[in-house]
């Protein structure tokens, strides 16, 4: 059996095994009386909210390469962001994910040295946004984290938001070059080579940041958009099983915090994590008996059926052959 297609069992197996004890673990005597009270319109709700997160998602993403003086179709660009989903899932930490998005952006014409730009643009919006919340959450949310006041994540908060626009004015003016040097004199070529490039693109990406910043404004709003309405599922769930008294500033700023970690998780698509995560700071929340089983369906709309369109996208556009050089690196 060829890497790829352990890959893709080993993915499977994990995402079966993962559900199946997050389900089993969580139900009780109460499950199946609050299932039957579960609405079918809700699954609607919530793949019409993912879909619009979707288009959000593209509609940046073609915003983007417009500033950087290129052009895509919408399709393109829908193309990108299931192809992200599908190897985000397959690699460790989602790296995978950078990779998916640079070969579309490559195969809609768009330039090596701009679409590295561009990804790195995309994710750093992504996790700016996230981070601006952050206070809100912290503020409104007491005790979201057990064994962690809140006092503590607004300093790790602000730490973290402080660092980036040292970072950012560090790059823009050059002042950081000299820090990067010294941290990379010991590294063998290759690796200095590498760290490199990639403060290189970095350095881009900020100062395509900084060019257009009305256009890149609107960007960074549909980038909110984007995550709020793919966040958007578990309220539309919940609605499903009959909750509308819940909190909903509370649960959206959950989804948010829950999202954040697993940009820094080391498992495909945060896999474990984020159901895990999910039953812990959603179990006084989802009716009794049920929050595993809303984890789960979580998942499956938010991650697992783009994945699934991502691989569609994936072999369609560069066949199979394609998708085994990139497993087996």
């Amino acid at each position: 059996m060829s890497k790829v297609y352990k890959r893709f069992v080993v993915l499977i197996l994990l995402v079966v095994v993962i559900s199946g004890v997050v389900i089993y673990t969580t139900v009780d005597i109460n499950t199946l009386k609050n299932l039957n009270r579960f609405q079918p319109w809700s699954i609607g709700l919530a793949v019409l909210a993912v879909g619009l997160g979707m288009f959000f998602d593209g509609s940046r993403l073609m915003h983007m390469v417009k500033i950087s003086h290129e052009k895509i179709t919408l399709y393109q660009a829908v193309q990108v962001v299931f192809g992200n989903y599908f190897l985000a899932l397959l690699t460790p930490g989602a790296t995978g994910g950078a990779v998916a998005q640079l070969m579309f952006l490559r195969h809609a014409g768009v330039p090596t040295g701009k679409a590295t730009v561009l990804v790195i643009v995309r994710t750093l919006l992504s996790i700016f946004f996230l981070v601006l919340c952050m206070p809100f959450i912290f503020l409104h949310d007491e005790g979201i984290l057990p064994g962690i006041s809140n006092q503590t994540l607004m300093v790790i908060t602000l730490t973290a938001f402080v660092v980036i626009i040292a970072i950012v004015a560090g790059a823009r003016q050059g002042t950081l070059d000299y820090f990067v040097i010294r941290f990379t004199r010991h590294m063998k070529n290759s690796r200095r080579r590498k760290v490199f490039a990639f403060y290189r693109d970095t350095k881009c990406a900020i100062a395509l940041l900084l060019q257009s910043p009305w256009k890149m404004l609107l960007v960074f709003v549909e980038s909110g958009l984007n995550l709020l309405c793919i966040y958007a599922i578990v309220p539309c769930l919940l609605l499903g099983l009959g909750v509308t008294d819940a909190d909903w500033y509370t649960v959206m700023g959950r989804m948010i915090f829950l999202n954040m970690l697993l940009y820094f998780t080391p498992t495909p698509g945060g896999s474990g994590v984020a159901e895990g995560g999910f039953v812990l700071l959603f179990s006084e929340t989802v009716p009794a008996g049920t929050v595993g089983i809303i984890a789960v369906c979580w998942r499956l709309i938010a991650e697992y059926i783009p994945f699934l369109i991502g691989l569609y996208y994936t072999l369609t556009v560069f066949g199979r052959d394609f998708l085994s050089r990139q497993l087996n690196k």
